[in-house]
């Protein structure tokens, strides 16, 4: 069972997974012009866990070592944005970011190219729709691929932050028909949580002020 920290209420989860679907509809247009394929991303379920509790769920459904884009961002919530993929779908996204025509051997050698600049695409369109519809702005970091079996992942200690929770999103992938699984996490201490939580309502105050 995992543990479940300042659970958002249904309306909350529910503007929340909006704004990173649109994000993800941004993003999935910008990687299309980028590979000149049909590129869909969705987000079909968001959780708000612990940390160690991120750890359990990439360690329940991923059996051997996963990738990982990562970026940090600051602005009225910081954190840490992590783009993971299972480590064998990797080359597989290569191949389709770069349009398959090439080796497995030259893949290889793209592949945290190729990986850093698909990450950064997606790390960037979500979170900067997100922001800028929440009002806001962020600043985000260069993206850093790494490598690991997954409970590293969530370690925050190394920023002076010891407490603090995961939105872990999953994600649809596909691009040109191949179906490539993936998750978005997004690591913030308990005060950027609690910003977050109140620029979702002051975004709902909006859309129902606007929809009456």
């Amino acid at each position: 069972m995992i543990a479940h920290v300042i659970p958002l209420e249904d309306l909350e989860r529910d503007a929340l997974t909006e704004l990173v679907n649109i994000g993800m509809s941004r993003a999935a247009s910008s990687l299309r012009k980028m590979v000149g394929e049909q590129v869909l991303l969705s987000v079909p379920a968001l959780e708000v866990v612990t940390r160690g509790g991120a750890a359990t769920l990439i360690r329940e459904r991923e059996s051997g070592q996963v990738v990982a884009v990562r970026q940090d961002f600051e602005g009225i919530f910081s954190g840490r944005a992590l783009l993971i993929f299972p480590e064998a779908n990797s080359l597989a996204l290569v191949r389709a970011v770069t349009g398959g025509a090439i080796s497995a051997e030259d893949a290889a050698e793209l592949e945290d190219e190729a990986l850093a600049e698909t990450g950064n695409v997606v790390l960037n369109s979500c979170l900067a729709t997100m922001a800028n519809m929440l009002q806001q702005s962020l600043t985000m970091s260069l993206p850093e691929v790494i490598r690991s079996d997954g409970s590293s992942l969530f370690d925050l200690v190394e920023n002076g932050v010891e407490e603090g929770v995961v939105l872990f999103l999953y994600i649809n992938f596909a691009i040109n028909d191949r179906n490539i699984r993936g998750y978005i996490a997004m690591l913030m201490d308990l005060p950027s949580l609690e910003a977050l939580r109140l620029l979702i309502a002051d975004f709902i105050r909006r859309v129902v002020g606007d929809e009456t």
